[in-house]
Parts: C-alpha cells; sequence; structure tokens
C-alpha cells in the first residue's frame, strides 16, 4: 500500500476504521455484479442526470416572459438561474457523504423525488419569491443526480467497458446545456414558461420507477445512519458561503463593474474566506464531508484541474457562439440553438468512439490529442468568425467545436478513478463534477467580461481611423451622407451617416473581441496539452482500485 492510500481515511459506513475486512466480504465485493444489464442501469441514471443538465440552462431564454409574468424586474429573474446554481453547487460535492449514510440508490431515488417534485412547484409558482424558493429545492435534489448517475455507472461496469458508459454520461453532460436554450426557448414561445418545469415531471416519474427497479448498491456500499449524530455542520457553513459567495459574484459581476462594486468585493471575499476555512477544515476532519486527502493522489489531483478546465471551455464555448450569432448576427435564442443541433449530431457519433478508444488508448495519449484537437479547433473559431459568417458555417464550427469534447472528457473522467480504492468511487465522482462545475461558472464569467474588454479596446483603436486626415474614412463617409441624405433629407444625411459608421465599428470591435477570446482559449489549450503529460499512462480498461502504471 503506497503512502497516500495509506493516509486515505476509511470510507464513513463502511466499516469500523482500522478494522479488516473479512476474506467473505472481499470475495463478495470481487465477485459482484449488478442483477440486471449494466446498459440498461446506464441508461435509467443517464435519464435522471439528463433531465437535472437540462435545466441548468432551460430557463435562460424564459427570463424576460417568466419576469413579465410575475410582475418582476429582468434583473430580479436572473436569480432563477443563480437561486439554482448556488444550491446546486452546495450538494454537488456532498453525495458521497450522504450516501454514506443513507445509501446511494435511497439518496439517488430522494434527489430524484426532490427534483421532480420542486419541479411542479416552479412551474405552478404564483410569485418571484415562491419561484426562487422552489428553484433553491429543485437544485438541491438536482445537486445529487449527476455525481451519483457517475459513480453508478463506475460500479456497475467492468473497467474495460467504463470508458464506454462514461461516453453515455459525456452525451449527458456534454448535449444538455447546448439544446436547453434552444429547447426552452421553443416550449416559451410555443407553450408557456412554465412549462420548462412541467416537462420533468413525466421524465421524473419514469426515472423514479426505472431506478427503483433496476439499481441497487454494490456490498462496499453500507448505509450508516450514526454518521448523522456527527455531522459536520461547520464545514457545510463554509460550504454554503464558498459557493453562495462564487455563484452570485459571477452571475452578478459583469452586471455590477466587478470588483469596484462593494457587493461584489464582498461576495467575492465570501467566497475566498469560506473556500479557505472549507479546505483547512475538512482537512482535519476524521470522517469529512468531503474526502479532500484524495487530492494526495496526484493522478486525480491533476485529473480535477483538467476536468476544470475542460468544463469551463464546454460551458464557454456553449455561450460564446449563440451569444455571438444573437448580438451580431441577428440571429434570435431559437435559431441560433438550431445552429448547434449540427454539434450535438456529430457528438453522438463521435462520443461512443471515443469511448471505445479507452479500452484500447491510455488515457493520457486520448487526453493529450484531445487538448491538440482544442487549439486548432480554437485557432479555426478565430480564423472563420466574421459578420458574414453564415447559418450553415455557424452550424460546422459547432460540429468542428465539438469533435474534441469527447476525448478529453472520457479520459480524464476514466483516470481520475485508476488507482484509487473502488469504496471512494462516490466522493471521487462528487468531486470531479464539482471541479467541473465550478471550472464552467467560472469561465463563463472570465470570457464574458474578456470579450467586454477585448471589444472596448479594439473600439479605441477603431476610432483613431475615423480622423478628418484618413482619406478613407472621409471617402465612405462623403458617399454614405449623400445616400442618406437623398433617402431621408439633406438636413439628417450626416448624422445618419456617422450614426450607420459608428454602429459598423462597434460590431468590427465586438467581432475582434470574440476572435481574440478564442484565440486565447487556444493558448490556454496548450498549457492543458503540457499538463496532460503528467497523468500517469494506466493500461488502456483500468479503473479504481487498479494500479496506474508511471
Amino acid at each position: 500500500m503506497s503512502e497516500n492510500e495509506a493516509a486515505l481515511p476509511a470510507p464513513a459506513g463502511m466499516r469500523t476504521p482500522g478494522a479488516v475486512p473479512s476474506q467473505t466480504e472481499e470475495i463478495d465485493s470481487e465477485r459482484w455484479k449488478p442483477r440486471v444489464n449494466p446498459w440498461l442501469i446506464a441508461m435509467t441514471v443517464a435519464l435522471a442526470a439528463f433531465m437535472e443538465v437540462l435545466d441548468t440552462s432551460i430557463a435562460n431564454v424564459a427570463l424576460p416572459h417568466i419576469a413579465g409574468s410575475l410582475g418582476a424586474s429582468e434583473d430580479q429573474s436572473t436569480w432563477v438561474l443563480t437561486s439554482y446554481l448556488v444550491s446546486n453547487a452546495i450538494v454537488l460535492p456532498l453525495g458521497g457523504w450522504i450516501s454514506n449514510v443513507m445509501g446511494r440508490r435511497n439518496f439517488f431515488v430522494l434527489c430524484i423525488t426532490i427534483f421532480t417534485v420542486s419541479s411542479f412547484f416552479c412551474g405552478a409558482a404564483p410569485s418571484l419569491t415562491i419561484l426562487l424558493l422552489c428553484r433553491v429545492l429543485q437544485g438541491a435534489g438536482g445537486g445529487g443526480l449527476q455525481p451519483m448517475a457517475q459513480a453508478i455507472m463506475a460500479d456497475s461496469f467492468e473497467p474495460q467497458q467504463r470508458g464506454q458508459a462514461f461516453a453515455l454520461y459525456g452525451l449527458v453532460a456534454v448535449l444538455a446545456p447546448s439544446i436547453g436554450p434552444t429547447l426552452g426557448g421553443w416550449i416559451t414561445v410555443n407553450f408557456t414558461w412554465r412549462w420548462i418545469f412541467f416537462i420533468n415531471i413525466p421524465v421524473g416519474i419514469l426515472a423514479f420507477v426505472l431506478v427503483t427497479r433496476l439499481v441497487d448498491d454494490p456490498p462496499w456500499i453500507k448505509p450508516d445512519r450514526s454518521l448523522l449524530k456527527n455531522i459536520d455542520y461547520l464545514g457545510l457553513s463554509f460550504l454554503t458561503l464558498a459557493m453562495g459567495g462564487m455563484q452570485i459574484m459571477l452571475d452578478k459581476g459583469e452586471e455590477n463593474d466587478w470588483f469596484a462594486s462593494n457587493f461584489i468585493r464582498f461576495f467575492a471575499f465570501m467566497f475566498v474566506g469560506g473556500m479557505i476555512s472549507l479546505i483547512v477544515w475538512e482537512w482535519r476532519r476524521k470522517q469529512p464531508l468531503m474526502n479532500l486527502k484524495l487530492f494526495r493522489f496526484k493522478n486525480f489531483a491533476i485529473c480535477c484541474f483538467l476536468m476544470m478546465l475542460v468544463g469551463g471551455v464546454l460551458n464557454a464555448n456553449t455561450v460564446l457562439q449563440p451569444q455571438f450569432m444573437q448580438l451580431l448576427l441577428g440571429y434570435n435564442a431559437t435559431t441560433a440553438g438550431l445552429a448547434l443541433t449540427a454539434g450535438g449530431i456529430a457528438l453522438v457519433v463521435v462520443m461512443p468512439l471515443a469511448g471505445y478508444a479507452t479500452s484500447k488508448i491510455s488515457a493520457r495519449t486520448l487526453a493529450v490529442v484531445g487538448f491538440i484537437l482544442f487549439i486548432i479547433t480554437f485557432r479555426y473559431a478565430a480564423a472563420v468568425t466574421n459578420l458574414q459568417m453564415s447559418f450553415a458555417e455557424a452550424s460546422w464550427l459547432r460540429v468542428v467545436q465539438m469533435l474534441p469534447i469527447p476525448f478529453c472528457f472520457i479520459s480524464i473522467t476514466n483516470a481520475a478513478y485508476i488507482g484509487l480504492p473502488k469504496e471512494q468511487s462516490n466522493q471521487v465522482s462528487g468531486l470531479i463534477n464539482f471541479a467541473r462545475n465550478i471550472g464552467g461558472s467560472v469561465l463563463i464569467a472570465m470570457t464574458n467580461a474578456q470579450v467586454t474588454s477585448r471589444a472596448m479596446w479594439h473600439q479605441q483603436h477603431l476610432q483613431q481611423e475615423m480622423l478628418p486626415t484618413a482619406l478613407g474614412y472621409q471617402q465612405h463617409l462623403h458617399a454614405l451622407t449623400g445616400f442618406l441624405g437623398n433617402a431621408f433629407g439633406a438636413a439628417n444625411g450626416a448624422g445618419l451617416a456617422l450614426a450607420s459608421i459608428y454602429n459598423q465599428l462597434n460590431q468590427q470591435a465586438q467581432m475582434q473581441g470574440y476572435q481574440d477570446v478564442y484565440m486565447e482559449l487556444s493558448w490556454m489549450s496548450v498549457g492543458l496539452v503540457l499538463l496532460s503529460f503528467l497523468l500517469n499512462k494506466n493500461r488502456p480498461g483500468s479503473g479504481p482500485g487498479t494500479r496506474a502504471l508511471h
């Protein structure tokens, strides 16, 4: 046993610390297999996870309708998103501990129940206050669905099949947020915003029935309700402060001019202070809510950092392109969403191939290939993004952007479990999904702020060309003044010409801002390639409890 493995606390609820498992227990754990086909289990838990991931983005385009219907301002309606994300982020890393208290299947079923019931109350909410309270409950229920779905898949499949199972999970994690805005826009326009919540009800009921019938806990997961007597209230408080501060800071930062605002500085301090306190406190606990000692494993620590950046790139990509099409190409939300559809189709094709590749090629090699593809696709995006981009070109760009994701997502997810005891799979899945969500939130905020910053920089430099001595500018101004003067009168021609040129300048500056951000993401991907080489080169098909090769 390595020094790192010896330092790991015994999973709470498994057996008394220091006790040696009996030979019968070891044999039962080694021989255990799910009583039904693992692919049925995978599709069942993926259905529940898809429902939850979809809800992180489906309400985005409905905010103006929600505000109008409930008599709230658009600024107030954005709390519909923030309240969900804060609650979700708090529960997400706690799945391992709660599973030890009540069993993983019971926790998964409880999450489905809470999510489904709160979805009904969200759709029926008579006021914004009630809706926000219900969204907090919905986020809490949804917070356990992603990590537990991944952990159930990890334990249900043999190591050599695990990559293919994670391909299914990858489709859920990547595809759902991509189609969320399109589906949400279509439902809102053709029905009412309340149906973006009501559609969860039949899906939730189906998932509840299937999970209770098909999913069982493996023998090494044994509920221990005695843990409730020693709930780590202080750790939970630190986690709540950290995640609440982070989400509010990121969601409201650009709106409040970031750190120029006392409001944002307060929540930034709350995030940093809460996170430092959480790490120090949880590291010292014998039975922590979050087993941070897993980060002593180099491979797992690197995987979490890589997944944080993959989650960030994925979410930033999903926001940047439709945002560009709506703001600068004049697309509505539904049309912009449709342009992403081809990327979803490409993902359905490539994801299973990448899953199969994990059984033949080491996770480190696949990660390196994926990040090299990221470099290429971001540079391609910077080159083709322009104000004359057609719908077909936008669709093709989305296809190109989707190609690297399966190789990075599946290989890193698979590598995170390598060399770790299978009893820690709940904690592993909780922490790596936690890292992915944090990365998504942070990089969305950073890239949006950077687009604005770079656009302002380009605007200032382009204005230097609008001088009386600039021959090209003067020729264009005179020609446009004459044309608009003939159409709207000589008195209005000069003013309309200046306004038109200034509008063109702003659009050009914003376009260049998006190009710059794509280039910055490509340089970040260079760093990810180098970091991937630090991963241990595992035997293809290895998984939890399997020794990694250095």
